[in-house]
């Protein structure tokens, strides 16, 4: 986006003045690799719900990104050095340092994003919840002694850091995304190299200093966590650089591919965290007040710009049109508005092309027969707001249900019986989230069971959306396959060696196998 007058940006408004507690000015470098630099294209971040200049960046290029790396791979050296626990200290105070910046990076989500301020601050508070559960990570790492079938030798398995790792997170959540692997990985003993979303530089830029401050004073490379601010030509770099043994990609199933596909020529390893085309099932015995609390919450926060956004109601014939009704009433009684007035539920697109796609897929939708029971326009404000919408009447197997629209559209679709709504859930080709509103113990088991839903997030009388770190985040088929924050997903940053100690004099060998 081309570069705004310096009087017109939101950053010297007094209603804004967050963003310069958080260290910003109308010019910021997007370069930090132990010092601020930047010698690309000049952005500009724009606020979603007005479309009005925040500030500018300073991107980096390809020189620029060359000496991150090589920042990084020098302060790898000392990091790795450091026991565990000590690491997870200074984790710990970066999440003391982000509970003394929450409300205003959540406000700088907020206005850049255009998330709502309590899931922006709730973003934030994700962050200083992974600093805390890595922070004890950071004593529990555990390797294992096995018992060996050859007297006199110890069977080992150990864990090391795999070195400087890559992260490229997306625009919907600019500042947790990074925050699930950037605290566990340190603590693994990773340095890493982030590149935020274009369109959120400024989030990546405020998180980056607040990191840097607590490096600072303890006395360790900045560098740990070094940032390039980019475009396609940095996130290429990083997913061909064999210095990268592993990049963690949150985004698009298509992009992801693309990524996938070039760290494996160079044997590399990836973590994707790719889309969801996520369903919640209503079964006929379902408490149907908290099924419309939580597909509310599910289907338009964030502006369904979720990757666990809902996108499917499966619902009973026997209770569909009063979830059809109940839902078209409480879609009517949605607090719009700034995404910064703590009273507003619902705030903008991000951009104008998802303000696109949302207007091609409702006609899309239209077309294959589909009925738009609310919703369905852009609203006539500033900004990129659009109505939250419901549609019905389509075929459960209709091209556009099947494919991920990144808005808040949800499509209902009557069912007949459970087994049919569970195979329904898992015909797309996502597997990300997925819930069941039953009382039935036995439809509970069958949904957690083999035959049940095929997700990585399986959950019962809750929505698809709002996953908690102590468990692991991902899902399976075109989601990717990764696993973020908690459970075991602290091994996707290390690598594994099996080790055999021989203290005799004594060489025996495994399996019986003589060789004399």
């Amino acid at each position: 986006m081309s570069k705004a007058s310096a009087s017109s940006y939101l950053i010297e408004e007094p209603r804004y003045s967050f963003l310069k507690e958080l260290g910003l000015e109308n010019k910021n470098l997007g370069v930090f690799h132990g010092k601020w630099t930047g010698n690309g294209d000049i952005v500009t971040s724009v606020c979603p719900s007005n479309n009005r200049p925040i500030a500018d960046i300073v991107q980096g290029n390809l020189n620029d990104y060359e000496d991150a790396i090589k920042s990084l791979q020098t302060a790898w050296k000392t990091w790795a050095d450091i026991p565990a626990p000590q690491r997870g200290e200074i984790v710990r105070q970066i999440g003391d340092a982000l509970r003394q910046k929450k409300a205003a990076l959540g406000q700088l989500v907020s206005l850049e994003m255009g998330k709502i301020l309590p899931e922006g601050e709730g973003e934030v508070q994700e962050y200083i919840d992974i600093c805390d559960y890595a922070t004890g990570l950071s004593r529990m790492i555990e390797g294992k002694v096995l018992p060996s079938e050859r007297p006199g030798h110890a069977l080992l398995e150990m864990w090391n850091p795999l070195g400087v790792i890559g992260i490229i997170s997306a625009f919907n959540f600019p500042v947790a995304v990074y925050g699930w692997n950037n605290a566990v990985a340190m603590v693994c003993g990773n340095t890493m190299l982030w590149k935020g979303a274009p369109s959120t530089n400024l989030c990546s830029i405020a998180v980056i200093k607040i990191i840097s401050s607590v490096l600072k004073k303890n006395k360790l490379p900045e560098a740990i966590c070094s940032l390039v601010c980019g475009g396609a030509d940095i996130g290429s770099a990083m997913a061909k650089d064999t210095r990268l043994p592993l990049l963690s990609f949150t985004g698009s199933t298509n992009v992801g591919l693309q990524v996938a596909i070039e760290v494996q020529k160079r044997f590399g390893k990836s973590l994707l965290e790719l889309g969801g085309n996520n369903a919640i099932i209503v079964s006929d015995d379902a408490d149907l007040d908290m099924v419309i609390q939580s597909a509310v919450f599910a289907c338009v926060g964030t502006a369904g710009q979720r990757c666990t956004t809902t996108r499917r109601l499966i619902v009973h014939e026997k209770v569909y049109n009063e979830v059809v009704e109940r839902l078209k009433k409480a879609y009517t009684k949605i607090r719009v508005g700034d995404p910064i007035d703590p009273s507003v539920l619902y705030g903008p697109m991000h951009n104008k092309q998802g303000v696109d796609l949302y207007l091609k897929t409702i006609e899309e939708a239209k077309k294959a027969g589909g009925k738009v029971e609310y919703g369905g326009k852009v609203m006539d404000q500033p900004g990129n707001y659009v109505e939250p919408t419901i549609i019905t009447g389509l075929s459960h197997d209709a091209e556009v249900v099947h494919r991920e629209t990144f808005a808040p559209i949800v499509y209902i679709l009557k069912t007949s019986n459970v087994d049919e709504a569970i195979k329904w859930n898992n015909e797309v080709k996502q597997g990300l989230s997925s819930s069941i509103f039953t009382q039935n113990l036995g439809n509970v088991f069958k949904w957690l069971g083999p035959k049940g839903s095929d997700c990585g997030i399986v959950n019962v009388n809750i929505p698809t959306s709002g996953a908690e770190i102590g468990g692991a985040f991902g899902g399976e088929k075109h989601t990717g396959g990764g696993r973020e924050s908690g459970s075991d997903s602290w091994k996707q940053y290390m690598r594994r060696s099996t080790c055999t100690i021989n203290y005799t004099k004594e060489l025996p060998l495994a399996q019986g196998i003589k060789f004399e």
